[in-house]
Parts: structure tokens; sequence; C-alpha cells
């Protein structure tokens, strides 16, 4: 490749880290080792790499020396495998010291991990970001060869939201009436938008996510893999937006599908919902009560930012407060979160976590009759599962401390149980 024009896209960039206005998150890197960043679209990847380079340059690394490519950069639409040597080449051509690498969405470019081997191998220092999950498969991990630590960046958590609109969120502010008040108002906004960092800067963010959602839904799953029938991918994320919170089997959908025409496979309907989970459009949670293949068949699939479901449905505010709950769980939980479903025992417990030893109910309120249903079903799972440590009602608003049949179970408000049980280090 033309290596002035390599160094005007390095220049360029260097440019829009200067000029990057850097929200703390909760991700911490060790500077000595290197990264592969995955995560959803516009999730705060690439911000993520500025604070590093402005970390770096603050400590007296010469901006010569930092090598930052955005491989969705349209002057580099002819790069291919053979033009990452006249990386080096220009890297050595600007600084005599060694470079800091970081690569933006390098998934684009094929064979990409060889080269990233090939830099680790020399001792050099690189970062890299994409948007898809399949950069951590195991055949592209055997290539790195372990030489690059793995993380996993989301959409804002409740938390980092209110760090970005500058509330405070100390002890005393959690038990403060004036900020409960507003840090309740922000929850209003946040768990009906969702948390996309750009997002913040516009008059409509329904509109950013939506031309994200497009992108993901275009870009990422769509031409990434091929699909033929676009339509039918569009209306099956619509379909699994309308059963988020309920267990469904992929004979349903496809059966939902074809009974409103399209005719794809069930094959080819699996298929798409795992390139919606590998471009982290999804996830889903499993049932651990069930038998292995009824579990794999009837999962419950949840959107990794609630503008992204906000997107689809009306109306639906106890849809978007299980959503959000999910999505910091699994942040919080990983593997560790399932549902626990049993017509036998009749336990219906939207989220189980036997290795934190935590269940959690999630219902808009607990007024009339929904207090009898929630309180028996964590009552139930309670003398099923002595291990069980803490029940937990997550509500919009309501809390207090309910003893049952010699269960405890606490009632906490969503904004509440965000800021104290699920703040920390994502396990992913």
């Amino acid at each position: 490749m033309n290596h002035a024009a390599l160094k005007r896209i390095i220049f360029d960039q260097h440019e829009i880290i200067r000029n990057a206005h850097i929200v703390p998150r909760r991700y911490e890197l060790d500077p000595e080792a290197n990264y592969v960043i995955t995560g959803l679209r516009r999730a705060g990847k690439s911000t993520l790499l500025y604070s590093v380079v402005q970390d770096l340059v603050a400590h007296g690394v010469a901006w010569e020396r930092i090598i930052y490519i955005n491989f969705e950069d349209e002057r580099l639409a002819d790069f291919s495998a053979r033009d990452f040597q006249d990386i080096l080449l220009v890297q050595n051509e600007l600084s005599d010291e060694r470079g800091y690498f970081f690569f933006d969405e390098i998934q684009n470019i094929a064979h990409w991990e060889k080269f990233a081997r090939r830099l680790a191998d020399a001792g050099e220092r690189v970062y890299i970001t994409g948007s898809n999950a399949t950069m951590l498969s195991r055949q592209i991990s055997s290539t790195l060869g372990g030489r690059f630590f793995p993380l996993h960046v989301t959409p804002y958590r409740f938390d980092e939201y209110l760090d970005a609109r500058q509330q405070a969120r100390t002890e005393t502010a959690l038990f403060t009436t004036r900020e409960i008040g507003r840090i309740a108002r922000h929850f209003d906004t946040f768990y009906q938008l969702g948390g996309f960092p750009e997002s913040l800067r516009y008059v409509s963010p329904r509109e950013y996510v939506e031309n994200v959602y497009q992108k993901v839904l275009l870009g990422d799953i769509a031409a990434r893999y091929s699909v033929r029938n676009v339509d039918a991918l569009r209306v099956l994320m619509k379909k699994i937006a309308e059963v988020v919170r309920t267990e469904v089997s992929f004979s349903t959908l496809h059966n939902t599908l074809k009974n409103i025409g399209f005719s794809i496979s069930k094959d080819t309907l699996i298929a798409y919902l795992e390139y919606a989970q590998e471009a982290y459009l999804l996830f889903r949670i499993t049932n651990a009560t069930a038998k292995f293949v009824e579990r794999e068949g009837s999962p419950k699939y949840y959107f990794s930012d609630n503008g992204l479901l906000n997107l689809f449905i009306v109306d639906r505010e106890t849809a978007l407060l299980e959503n959000e709950i999910a999505v910091a769980l699994y942040d919080r939980f990983g593997a560790d979160l399932h549902y626990a479903k049993s017509s036998k025992t009749g336990i219906d417990v939207d989220f189980y976590l036997p290795e934190a030893r935590l269940a959690v109910q999630v219902a808009y309120s607990i007024a009339g009759e929904a207090r009898g249903r929630e309180i028996g079903n964590l009552v139930r799972l309670a003398k099923a599962d002595t291990a069980i440590e803490r029940l937990v009602i997550v509500t919009k608003e309501e809390e207090e401390t309910i003893e049952q049949d010699e269960v405890l179970i606490e009632v906490i408000p969503a904004w509440r149980f965000l800021l104290t049980e699920c703040v920390g280090t994502a396990s992913r």
C-alpha cells in the first residue's frame, strides 16, 4: 500500500483521538498485555482504545509511535493481508522506537490473526477490536496462541450511564431523597433508550440506535454471512423482541415465520439466531432445570441493549425492565446465568444463578395478584434448592423485605439493584 496514504490515515486518526472526550469505563487493561476487544457495534470499543492512547501520550510516548488504523476507513477498501507488512514499514519510517499498534475492526481483513500473532511474537504491543464473536473462536484463539487477552465491551451499564450524566452514585447519594429522585429519573430514560455511549449526544437517541441496528443487521449479519432472505431475518428479530421474557422453541419460531409467508428451513432459522448472537445483537440463557435437549431447544433470548429492544415494542414496560436486568446479570455473571422453570414443581423463576447462590424475579410491580405469584415462585425454589442464599424481586419502584414460610425475600427497585448488585468487572 502507498506509504504516504497510510501515514495520512494514521495522522488523521491521531487528530480524532486528541479531540476525543473520554468518559472513564469500568474496564482495566494490563499495560503489559495485548488485547482482542470485542462487543456490539458502537458499544465503546474504539473509545476505550482512545483512552489507552491518551494515557500513553500523557506518560511521554510520542505520537509518532502510535499506529492507530481503523479498517472501516474507506481509504482502506482495497487493503488485504499482503499490505500488513507496509504497516510495519511505515512505523519504522515514523520512529526509531517500537510502536504501539491499535487496529480497529480488523476482522474486515482476512487472515488478520496471523499478522497479529507475528507482532506479538516480535514483542510488540498490540490492541485489536472487532464486532464479531468469531474473533474469539477456538480456531483464532489457537492461532493467536494465548498471546492476547480477550475483553468484552458492552454499551454503558447504569453506573457508567450515571457517570456520563455526571450524576453522583456514592453510598450517600443512594440514601439521599433528592439524589434518589435524580437517579430514578435517569433510570427512566436509561431503561427506555439504552446505553450506547454516543446516543447521549443526540436529541433523538432512538434514531441513532436505529442506525446502529441497521448497520449490525445488514453489515455484521446479512453481508458477513451472505444471508439470502434478509426480510426473513428482519421478521425473526421482530418476533424475538415480541417473546422477550419467555422461553421459545425453534419449532415455534419456524412455524410462526412459515405462517406469515417465510419458508426458510429450521436449520436456517437457527443459523440466523447464531449470527445475531455472534454480532452481539442477542444473547440467550437456558433452563437450568431442563434436560440438555430441552434446555438447548427452548432458550430465552434477550437484546444486548434496551435501545435495540425498544425499536420493536410499544408500551411494554415489563419487557424492557426484565431485559435490562438480564443484560446486567449476563454481563456480571456470564454463563452462570439461567432461568428455572419446571411444570413438575411449579417453579418459574426469571433468573437463577446457582454459583452465585442467587435467584431473581423481575416484576414491574408486585401489587395485587402479582405479589402472590412472584413470592410463591421464589419460595418454591428456595424449598427445592436450599443452597440458594438470596432471593430477590426487582421492581420498578417498590422496596421492602418479605418473610414467608421461613423464606426471606428482598424487594429492590431496579435502579438500586443495578447499582449495588451489578457493578464491577464483567465476567465475560
